[in-house]
């Protein structure tokens, strides 16, 4: 079963999903250290990103000083 191509695949999702829920959470903790409460709206376009993007907001983060930055960034993604 393990040589399955439905098992592998399972598994590899099961991957990605985990890697993308661990840096979702590691941006959303960065944000908040950053600027404070994220409103919802914002939130949840961040949810909606792909791995590479999280991880491309990740450090352009490290340049923001206002939420309003934030909100640019997603605008441009």
């Amino acid at each position: 079963m393990e040589e399955s191509v439905t098992y592998q695949d399972i598994i590899q999702k099961g991957r990605q999903r985990g890697k993308q829920e661990g840096v979702l959470l590691v941006v959303m903790r960065l944000l908040t250290l950053r600027l404070g409460l994220i409103d919802p709206v914002l939130q949840q376009k961040i949810e909606e990103l792909s791995i590479t993007r999280l991880e491309e907001l990740s450090e352009a983060l490290l340049d923001f000083e206002t939420v309003t930055d934030l909100a640019v960034w997603l605008d441009n993604c």
